[in-house]
């Protein structure tokens, strides 16, 4: 085996998104050489979170979601690279496509990581979330390759101490129809309007008690001026006042910001699950 962590990367439109570079952050700490895999542009911008090389495709059949499909190439790219671990996204993509790999590989594989320490016997020592992040649990992970994703926040992503200047290796999978049996059909994007919600440093979450859609016109006008995104909780989503991309908590999105603001929110823990990282 080479030795060599690979880590899964998600690079839309080139960019590396933020969960990818909080995996590549935990991968580091396994104290191996970094590599990743990623379907399209955007291999030559790693240099700067320690990867030594990228694995790249530019088949565009994968560029989108397709699950079966890419685990089918990543464990082509395995079988050719030999790690000793693979890490991936804790994301609703990362998790379904590494259970795909594992399937595959026959190997287990251990989701929301947020801990690893190798125990020099070939197994490792692993802490992972569980109840939506309420409890954690210590467990030994075996297999080869170890197969692992990482709990969305729990690690802050750092460059490297010393940047590379990574290798592109093209790659192109053999696959077949069958691999492409299940895919999403082409969505198109809602037009982008001020702030991610994803990325934004500054959130104001709304609930059940503004009251109404129109209210968060105020929340509105209050993030902006603050310079920030605004998100709600399940029901405001389900009530029709907010899309379901501005849903914030465990079936919504999970985010990160230095300041967290919650108005006419409850607490609920599926909510708190969404903004405990703030």
């Amino acid at each position: 085996m080479s030795g060599a962590t690979l880590v899964i990367v998600d690079a839309p439109g080139g960019e590396p998104d933020r969960l990818s570079l909080e995996a590549l952050t935990f991968a580091r700490g396994l104290k191996a050489p970094v590599e990743a895999v990623l379907f399209g542009p955007g291999g030559e911008k790693l240099g700067a979170f320690g990867v030594s090389t990228a694995h790249a495709s530019d088949d565009k059949r994968l560029a989108g979601p397709v699950p079966e499909a890419r685990a089918a190439a990543i464990v082509q790219l395995i079988e050719r690279v030999s790690p000793s671990a693979v890490v991936a996204a804790g994301s609703e993509r990362g998790n379904e496509l590494l259970a795909h790999v594992a399937a595959r590989l026959g190997q287990p594989m251990a989701a929301n990581v947020i801990a690893v320490e190798p125990d020099g016997g070939g197994r490792l020592k692993i802490t992972r979330q569980r109840w939506a992040g309420s409890l954690l649990e210590d467990a030994w992970l075996d297999g080869s390759p170890k197969l692992m994703t990482v709990a969305p926040h729990a690690v802050a992503a750092e460059p490297a101490p010393k940047a590379t200047s990574p290798a592109v290796a093209p790659f192109e999978p053999s696959l077949t129809d069958r691999d492409f049996r299940v895919r999403a059909r082409p969505v198109e994007a809602a037009a982008a309007s001020g702030i991610s919600l994803s990325d934004a440093r500054v959130v104001v979450g709304g609930g059940r008690g503004v009251g109404s859609g129109e209210a968060f016109s105020e929340l509105e006008d209050l993030a902006s001026l603050l310079g920030a995104a605004v998100g709600g909780s399940r029901v405001v989503t389900s009530a029709g006042w907010r899309p379901h991309s501005d849903q914030i908590g465990q079936t919504g999105l999970r985010i990160a910001p230095d300041l967290y603001i919650a108005c006419g929110i409850s607490g609920a823990i599926q909510h708190i699950v969404g903004c405990k990282a703030a």
